[in-house]
C-alpha cells in the first residue's frame, strides 16, 4: 500500500508551518488585545508569550503525531487515551463549535473589511459573513475546487498585506504624540488578551501532522518547530509594533479594522481601500479551506457512528460530502446570526469557540502522559524535550486559558458550552441506535 515518504526538508516544513499559522487574525485581533492590556509593554509581552506557549504546545503535538500518525489527528489521540465517548464529543465539538465557529469568525473578518469597501447597512459585517458562508458552501457542494494557483494568489495577498502594514507602520507613518486628554484603553483582563493572541497563533497543531513526510524527523521536527514559530513570533511582533507606532494603544483599542485605519492614516482612503480588499480576499481563502477540511472531518465522523451515517455519504458526481457540507453551512449561518444578535460579531465567535477549544486542548495535552504510561513500548521518533516539565506547563496554560475563557467572555461562551453539553444526549442516542 502507498504510504507517505519522508521528502520534506526543514525549510519546506518551516514554510508550511508559517503558511498555516499566519492567517487573517493578525489583521483583526490586535485591537482586542490592545483593549485588554494596560500599556504597550504588556501588549508586546502578550505576543511574545503567545509564541512561547505555541512552541511548547507544538512540541507536545509533535510527539503524539510521530508516535501515533493518523489522519484523525486529535480525534485519534483522544480515542486511544480516553476511549470512544470522549472522541465522539470531540468530533461533535469540532462539527458544532470549533470548526463552524472558525468559519463564522473568518466570515466576520471578511465582513468587517468588505464593509470598508461597500457598506450594506447596520448589519453589514454579518450580511457579508452570511454571503461568504452560502457562496463558498455552494461552490464546495457543486464540487468546484479552488485550483492551486488560486490558493497561491490568496496566500500572496495575505503576505503582501502584512508586509505593507509593517512597512507603512515602521517607515511611512509619523508616531502619534501621546495626548494628555486622550482616553486610556481599559486595562481589561490579560487572560482575555491571551485568548485573542493564541487564536492568532492557532494552526501549529496542524503543522505537527507533517511528521510522516519530514526527513530525519527526530532532529528536524524540533528545528522546524523552533524556526517556524520563532519566525511567526518575529513577524507578529513587527506587525504589532507597526500598529502601535501608527495608531497608538488607544487608537488600536477603538479600531474595528486596524490595518485599514493604519493605511488610511498613512496613504488616505486609497490605502485603506487597497488593504481592505487584500484582507477580504485573504479571509475568504481561509474560510474556503476551513469549510473544505471541516466537511471531511464530519464525513469521517458519519462513517464511524451509525446514527450519523447521513453525514458519511459521498456524492459520486460532485466528489464531495454534500450532506456534511450542508449541515456545516447551516450551523455556520446560525452562528453568524448569533454574532449579529449580540452586535459583536467576531468577538462573539471567539467567545463561542474558546472554552470548548481549550478544554479539548487540555485533554490532548493529558493524552501525552496517559499514552507514555499505558503504551511505553510504542516507538516515539520525536520526544518532548524536558519531559514532564514541558507538557505539564502546556497543561497548566490550558487550564488558565480555559478559566479565562469562561470568566471573561460573554453570552457566546455560554452558548458554546451548552452546545458541547448537548452532545452528551446525542452520544447516548448514538449508543442506543448502535445497540439495535
Amino acid at each position: 500500500m502507498a504510504a507517505p515518504k519522508p521528502t520534506l526538508s526543514v525549510v519546506d516544513a518551516v514554510a508550511i508551518i508559517v503558511g498555516i499559522v499566519i492567517g487573517a487574525g493578525i489583521f483583526k485581533t490586535p485591537s482586542r488585545v490592545a483593549a485588554n492590556t494596560p500599556n504597550e509593554g504588556a501588549f508586546l509581552l502578550a505576543w511574545l508569550l503567545g509564541g512561547f506557549i505555541s512552541l511548547i504546545g507544538a512540541f507536545c503535538y509533535a510527539e503524539l503525531a510521530t508516535a501515533y500518525p493518523h489522519a484523525g489527528g486529535e480525534y485519534h489521540f483522544l480515542y486511544r487515551a480516553f476511549g470512544q465517548d470522549i472522541a465522539y464529543l470531540f468530533a461533535w465539538a469540532r462539527a458544532t463549535v470549533i470548526q463552524t465557529g472558525s468559519i463564522a469568525m473568518l466570515g466576520f473578518v471578511f465582513g468587517d473589511y468588505a464593509s470598508e469597501l461597500f457598506r450594506l447597512g447596520e448589519q453589514s459585517p454579518a450580511l457579508y459573513a452570511a454571503f461568504g458562508v452560502i457562496v463558498l458552501t455552494t461552490l464546495n457542494v457543486l464540487g468546484v475546487r479552488q485550483g492551486k494557483w488560486t490558493q497561491n494568489i490568496l496566500t500572496a495577498a495575505k503576505v503582501l498585506g502584512l508586509l505593507l502594514v509593517v512597512g507603512v507602520g515602521l517607515f511611512a507613518v509619523t508616531p502619534l504624540a501621546p495626548s494628555p486628554t486622550s482616553e486610556k484603553p481599559s486595562s481589561g483582563a490579560f487572560g482575555l488578551a491571551m485568548i485573542f493572541v493564541l487564536l492568532t497563533y492557532g494552526g501549529w497543531n496542524e503543522a505537527a501532522y507533517i511528521s510522516a513526510e519530514l526527513k530525519d524527523v527526530r532532529q528536524n521536527m524540533q528545528q522546524a518547530l523552533v524556526w517556524g514559530i520563532s519566525l511567526i513570533t518575529v513577524i507578529y511582533l513587527l506587525a504589532n509594533f507597526a500598529y502601535l507606532k501608527g495608531l497608538g494603544l488607544t487608537g488600536m483599542a477603538k479600531s474595528e479594522v486596524v490595518a485599514a485605519d493604519l493605511l488610511r492614516r498613512a496613504m488616505g482612503e486609497g490605502g485603506a481601500t487597497f488593504i481592505s480588499l487584500l484582507i477580504a480576499i485573504s479571509a475568504l481563502g481561509a474560510m474556503n479551506a476551513t469549510i473544505f477540511t471541516g466537511a471531511r472531518t464530519n464525513y469521517a465522523w458519519g462513517q464511524d457512528f451509525r446514527a450519523l451515517r447521513f453525514l458519511g455519504v459521498w456524492h459520486e458526481r460532485a466528489h464531495t460530502p454534500v450532506n456534511a457540507l450542508l449541515m456545516q453551512g447551516l450551523i455556520s449561518l446560525a452562528l453568524v446570526a448569533l454574532g449579529a444578535w449580540t452586535r459583536k460579531g467576531f468577538s462573539t465567535m471567539v467567545d463561542y469557540t474558546a472554552p470548548v477549544f481549550w478544554f479539548f486542548f487540555l485533554l490532548t495535552g493529558l493524552t501525552l502522559f496517559i499514552l507514555r504510561t499505558n503504551d511505553p513500548e510504542n516507538p516515539r521518533p520525536f520526544r518532548v524535550p524536558l519531559y514532564p516539565l514541558v507538557p505539564l506547563l502546556f497543561c497548566v496554560v490550558c487550564v488558565y486559558m480555559l478559566q479565562s475563557s469562561l470568566s471573561y467572555t460573554g453570552v457566546g461562551a455560554l452558548v458554546g458550552v451548552a452546545v458541547l453539553l448537548a452532545g452528551i444526549p446525542a452520544l447516548l442516542l448514538s449508543h442506543r441506535h448502535s445497540s439495535h
